[in-house]
């Protein structure tokens, strides 16, 4: 009985830590070339209710989006806002790394 009641146990901690697991988004985007183009489009992310952090890599054409603890974002809406700011996005994956994780190149 003790054993059961502790795989039940462990099984709703697991539960409960994937559901609160933050994903991030990594965008990869066409057209992006400058340090204005990232601040336009790290503006844009921020406003959203769902970001947590927005992180911009010119070299790779890579824009990260995280969410917030228990939130996710829609991938429309993040296609939306760089089509609309005037780039075109190429692919979006998510990822289960925080932007810190991604930033440092660990996620390669």
């Amino acid at each position: 009985m003790k054993h059961l009641l502790f795989v039940v146990s462990l099984g709703l901690s697991l539960t409960s830590l994937i559901s609160f697991a933050t994903p991030s988004y990594k965008v990869t985007v066409n057209g992006m070339v400058c340090s204005f183009c990232a601040q336009g489009i790290e503006k844009k992310m921020k406003v959203l209710p769902e970001t947590k952090g927005v992180y911009v890599e010119l070299k790779n054409h890579l824009v990260v989006v995280e969410a917030k603890d228990g939130l996710t974002l829609s991938q429309d809406t993040i296609k939306k806002i760089i089509k609309d700011a005037g780039y075109e996005v190429k692919s979006i994956e998510v990822s289960e790394h925080p932007i810190e994780h991604i930033k440092s190149g660990a996620d390669k």
